[in-house]
């Protein structure tokens, strides 16, 4: 028989041992009646009593993972109340009662109707009862059970944080823990052997070695190098029933990465290392690197580098790239071929973190020899002087010197150098520079009150090569003459009261200059010689460039005088002094008892004083609003006036062309078409007049076309042709000749009121000798014949 079919009958061995105990009839004597004791009826002597023992029974075991057909027994619940005559009914409730377990209500026997599992759910708690199965009374109390599952070897050990990722320094010693690992078996540990796990190493050897029951992993070798191996893949397995046959087992994987720690030097690839460099490289730049190879990585792979010989220790110097622990070498000054061609440096490498554990495995500390070669470049040509300063005076002539800069080539060939101003430094061009000796002139009249100083940019250049050009930087300061007079900082708007009393200052003034004398200024105030007699006002010289005006009389009067003109000398202390002649304008003005001016001239008399700001806004607006309705009729005529002559192709009014065409003489026949003048039966296109009617212009249309060739047009235009032909005086052949010749008759006949002499006439114009001289022509035309006559 199996083992597990042993534990199979064992547990439903268990589970049907169900312990009745049955009543038995005892005596009780007649003082202590049992309580509940049934007494027989008709018997009045000794009463008997059925004792009852109750219903006893432990608590249910039911195997898990039963995989049966049939409902699996659990149990028996029996009464002593029952007789088996079906008089009692058992009932089941409590945790799974009609789902899980099942009850025969008449027998009492338990079944399980579902598979269970115990690392669902390890027991269950149920409760039963017998109640008779007519009234539903209970016949027995309540009573409580528990059905416990057993368990079986159904769930292999877990891992529940694997994979496992870690991490251990290289060069460990052996025995160096590196973690440890736990599984979780779900079942019951204190059931049988099926939650008790062992460990075993199923990959990893002979790196590492593991405990077997604590799952703690060790090193195993000693020297594990990260140079040479970095990383260990790790199988460990679980397998409980301590390991025997028939366990269930799981497995996990864990990497292991040895950190990196200092135990391998920095060493140079070479023992010598030559660069070669231009010597136009500015300060500061990179001219070579060089790299100590480290196996290590991290902090543990950081250097320092040095110059500890050499003979550029002035010149150059190095820093370590933190980056890439590459070592710069910088300038620390300007590298000049003509003054040394190479330098030589010996430097020195050393790890910056270092393990004292790992001294042993050798000096962390390498040494190499550098050469750098400066190579010869044409140089652009220095100043001796990054900067220059001069100064020269303000009223200093046109071509006078101001200061000679200097430059030269620092090259071998110290080839000639020619000397220009940048004139972007120099918009206006006010000096010159020789472009040889490098003297820099004035080229135009300077004055500092415009331009206190000049900055300029003076560019040299080698002759033979002018695409190499030096910059000097020039200040030119200007020096202060005293060519500017003193004068009012502003309008004084001034005022006298017509109450003033004599001596009332009434204006304090002051002066400007706008020149700089180097002990400061010191102005003079003064009456013009021409009104110092005056008896209005006076001027009082405070002596500290300001001064008083002071009425001399009382008593002033608008309309008397108004406006008083006070000319005001004022004098500067320069060399030479200059002076100026100022107006002070003093109005008069009707003052409060305060001194407050509140009206200064006449015409204040005169103004409306009853207008108010919002009146004048008025009156402005509506003037506004006239001259836009002026100017909105006016733009409407325009639109709507159209031309009067209907022109197919162009409208030409008010056009004025002009045309700049000479003729060609006498041969040129194709400046216009002469045959317009010698046809004179060509008919010019009619303009179609919009002021006409249309029987007129039928009338004009139909008498031009019916017009007969007439002889004495033809005749006047050839004579007068002729007549051109032959004067030397008369204007060119492509010249235009006007005629005005009307001919004799007209088709419309006469359109005046006024008719010759010689038509018959019965109205009578003697009136028009009363008319005057001007009239007399026609007078004598119109006139009676008597009055002809006798004239």
């Amino acid at each position: 028989m199996k083992a597990s079919d042993r534990r199979l009958g064992h547990s439903v061995v268990i589970i049907t041992l169900l312990l009745c105990l049955s009543g038995t009839r005892q005596s009780a004597p007649p003082s202590s009646p049992v309580p509940g004791s049934h007494l027989p009826t008709g018997e009045a002597g000794e009463a008997h009593k059925r004792v009852r023992r109750g219903w006893v029974w432990n608590q249910f075991f039911v195997l898990e993972e039963y995989t049966g057909t049939d409902p699996l027994y659990v149990g028996k619940l029996h009464s002593d109340v029952d007789r088996g005559d079906g008089s009692v009914k058992y009932i089941l409730s409590g945790e799974g009662a009609g789902s899980i377990f099942t009850i025969d209500e008449s027998t009492g026997d338990i079944h399980a109707t579902k598979r269970l599992d115990r690392e669902e759910q390890a027991y269950y708690a149920l409760r039963a009862q017998a109640v008779d199965r007519l009234t539903n009374k209970p016949v027995e109390p309540l009573s409580e059970f528990i059905v416990k599952i057993q368990d079986i070897n159904d769930n292999e050990p877990r891992f529940l944080d694997g994979p496992y990722v870690t991490s251990i320094p290289e060069m460990s010693p052996v025995g160096t823990s590196v973690i440890q690992v736990t599984a979780t078996d779900a079942d019951d540990p204190t059931y049988g052997s099926s939650a008790r796990v062992v460990y075993s190493i199923l990959q990893g050897q002979p790196y590492f070695s593991v405990e077997p029951k604590t799952g703690i992993i060790r090193t195993a070798l000693p020297n594990m190098d990260r140079e040479a191996k970095d990383r260990y893949l790790l199988v460990i397995q679980a397998k409980d029933m301590v390991g025997q046959m028939g366990g269930l087992s799981g497995t996990t994987s864990i990497t292991v990465t040895l950190s990196d720690v200092n135990d391998n030097p920095p060493r140079f690839s070479r023992r010598f290392y030559q660069y070669n460099v231009p010597e136009s490289l500015p300060v500061a730049s990179t001219v070579a690197k060089i790299k100590a190879l480290d196996d290590d990585i991290g902090p543990n792979a950081e250097m320092e580098y040095r110059i500890v010989d050499g003979d550029g220790l002035s010149v150059l110097m190095i820093t370590t790239d933190m980056e890439t622990q590459e070592g710069l070498i910088t300038l620390r000054k300007e590298l000049d071929f003509e003054n040394k061609s190479s330098y030589n440096l010996k430097i020195e490498v050393t790890n910056k973190n270092t393990d004292p554990r790992f001294q042993a495995l050798g000096p962390f500390i390498d040494t190499t020899t550098l050469k750098l070669v400066v190579e010869d470049v044409d140089e652009a040509p220095v100043f001796n002087l990054p900067r220059y300063r001069m100064s020269v005076s303000e009223a200093a002539k046109v071509g006078t010197a101001v200061g000679t800069v200097s430059a030269h080539d620092p090259d071998a060939a110290n080839n000639p150098v020619r000397y220009s101003i940048d004139r972007n430094t120099d918009l206006e061009r006010y000096f010159n520079i020789d472009a040889t000796t490098g003297v820099i002139t004035i080229a135009k009249s300077l004055d500092r009150e415009t331009s206190a100083e000049h900055n300029i940019t003076v560019l040299a250049m080698e002759s033979q090569n002018p695409a190499q050009v030096g910059r000097g930087h020039v200040l030119i300061s200007l020096v202060d003459v005293n060519d500017n007079a003193p004068e009012f900082p502003v309008e004084y708007e001034t005022f006298v009261c017509e109450n003033s009393n004599s001596g009332k200052i009434i204006q304090r003034i002051r002066a400007v200059d706008k020149d700089k004398p180097p002990n400061g200024h010191h102005f003079y105030f003064s009456l013009a010689p021409g009104a110092a007699s005056n008896l209005n006002f006076t001027v009082q010289d405070n002596k500290d460039n300001t001064a008083t005006i002071v009425t001399r009389r009382a008593g002033f009067s608008r309309q008397e005088q108004a406006v008083y003109f006070l000319p005001i000398v004022i004098v500067d202390n320069g060399t030479p002094s200059l002076s100026s002649t100022n107006t002070l304008t003093v109005r008069v003005c009707g003052c409060d008892s305060e001194g407050i001016a509140h009206s200064c001239n006449a015409e204040a008399f005169v103004l409306p004083a009853g207008l108010s700001t919002g009146a004048l806004i008025a009156i402005l607006a509506c003037v506004l609003t006239l001259l836009v309705l002026v100017l909105l009729i006016v733009t409407l005529r325009r639109r709507k006036k159209e031309p009067l002559i209907f022109d197919e192709e162009k409208d030409i009014r008010e056009n004025i062309v002009r045309y700049d065409d000479e003729g060609g003489g006498e041969e040129d026949t194709e400046a216009f078409d002469m045959a317009t003048l010698r046809n004179l039966n060509f008919i010019q296109e009619v303009k179609v007049r919009r002021d006409v009617t249309p029987e007129i212009q039928l009338f004009s249309k139909a008498a031009h076309k019916l017009s007969p060739d007439n002889v004495m047009f033809r005749e006047f235009i050839w004579e007068r042709m002729k007549g051109a032909d032959t004067d030397p005086c008369a204007p060119p052949y492509d010249s235009l000749q006007t005629y005005a010749f009307e001919g004799n008759g007209s088709v419309a006949e006469s359109l005046s009121s006024l008719e010759s002499i010689t038509s018959a006439s019965d109205q009578n114009y003697d009136y028009l000798s009363d008319w005057g001289p001007r009239f007399k022509k026609l007078a004598d035309m119109y006139g009676s014949s008597k009055d002809s006559m006798n004239s």
